[in-house]
């Protein structure tokens, strides 16, 4: 479990490091991350409306950026669905 979270960690900084803060990611960030990382498990991964919108679900406070603890929201949300826990 160690390693999935310090893989998690450093999957994030590389895309949230592409432009001038490491701290968040940006719309484009994200949709890459998305692309590239999660093809099979967010419905439409390739499709940039449904990765807006599900980045405004994600986007608490928001800043048009997804920090950390708001892109952990994604990976609860997917690990549950994909482990059968979410109803």
């Amino acid at each position: 479990m160690e390693s999935a979270i310090i893989e998690l960690v450093s999957l994030f900084k590389a895309y949230a490091g592409s432009d001038c803060s490491s701290n968040t990611l940006s719309r484009d960030e994200f949709r890459k991350l998305v692309a590239s990382e999660l093809p099979n498990l967010v419905e439409n991964a390739r499709d940039p409306a449904a990765i807006d919108q599900l980045m405004s679900s994600l986007d608490k406070n928001s800043d048009g950026e997804l920090n950390f603890l708001e892109f952990w929201q994604l990976i609860g949300q997917l690990a549950s669905k994909h482990g059968g826990y979410s109803q």
